[in-house]
């Protein structure tokens, strides 16, 4: 199949390409490499099926050209990282929502399937013990950024669902957990590298509030595993599909036993929100995905718990 994966230089992009070129697919990936990185692709960079554009999704002309020859779109390409939305807000909603926009639309026009690649942020702060893709949503004011990437996300959920439901366009919405693993950087604020590498190198490493936060962590080879299954899955169409892993840790608990992997003498320091990501900032207490939809649909359940998880990274940091 001729493939497009919008944001394929990203750290989840990059691994689902490698996934779509082993099984035989012609790529086509689009990039604005705001958060991407050639380095990614820099062990395919040379493969005959895989054509690079250095482009916004948000340039229509490019992408009607790109969704005509393909046959199916993952669409991945969007802010990540909760210091990068917070410090670009008006670039995060515009690629959120105006560039999930093109990418249907134009989809559409063609009636090429879709994967939209969500976040399990859309729940907002919903404390209960396992989040289900049809359960309530809870967001705070709207002064308080965080929750406009959260609702530009649902939004995302909104339009692909109407256009499925009034148009009959094929789409599949996966919400995804905490995705981590080799490649992802801790530039942008995630929580497992960001730690790694100030255990490796004996820095402090930093808890933000009072590190009680509860979170799931999916491996990214399992995550994108889910993706393609859930793409080649007429069941799922049309469907709404938590990803990623339902073992659950508080961060500082992740700190710790990062630093015991690492054998790292490093600090463990609480700091507060206020001096990581400026006021009004508020942060979710508790995310555990149910996998019960996605295991019926397509039988997925996550191979790689945390602790393999981190050695992955870790041994990646390493290297």
């Amino acid at each position: 199949m001729k493939t497009l994966v919008t944001g394929g230089a990203g750290f989840i992009g990059s691994h689902l390409v490698d996934a779509l070129l082993e099984r035989g697919d012609e790529i086509y990936v689009i990039d604005d490499l705001s958060t991407g990185d050639l380095a990614n692709l820099a062990h395919v960079q040379d493969h005959p099926r895989l054509h690079l554009v250095v482009d916004t999704i948000l340039h229509e002309g490019v992408m009607n050209e790109l969704i005509h020859k393909c046959d199916r779109i993952f669409h991945l390409a969007a802010a990540v990282g909760v210091k990068y939305i917070i410090q670009n807000a008006v670039r995060s909603l515009n690629t959120n929502l105006q560039g999930t926009e093109v990418v249907l639309k134009l989809a559409d026009r063609f009636q090429k399937p879709v994967f939209i690649a969500s976040t399990s942020e859309v729940y907002g702060d919903q404390m209960v013990s396992q989040l289900a893709e049809d359960g309530p949503r809870v967001y705070g004011p709207t002064m308080v950024g965080r929750w406009g990437y959260a609702g530009s996300k649902a939004m995302d959920e909104f339009l692909a669902l109407a256009y499925h439901q009034e148009r009959g366009l094929p789409i599949v919405v996966g919400r995804l957990f905490n995705t981590v693993g080799p490649r992802q950087t801790g530039q942008y604020g995630m929580v497992v590298p960001c730690f790694v590498q100030a255990a490796l190198s004996g820095s402090i490493i930093p808890v933000y509030g009072d590190g009680q936060q509860r979170r799931c962590f999916g491996y990214v080879g399992d995550v994108v595993r889910a993706m393609t299954t859930l793409m080649d899955a007429p069941a799922a169409i049309g469907g709404v599909f938590n990803i990623g892993n339902d073992e659950e840790v508080t961060i500082y608990e992740l700190a710790e036993r990062v630093r015991t992997k690492t054998s790292s003498d490093s600090a463990i320091q609480l700091i507060p929100y206020e001096e990581a990501y400026g006021p009004n900032f508020e942060d979710m207490q508790r995310r555990r995905p149910s996998l019960a939809k996605i295991h019926q649909t397509i039988g997925y359940a996550p191979t790689v718990n945390l602790d393999g998880i981190l050695d992955r990274v870790i041994a990646h940091f390493k290297r």
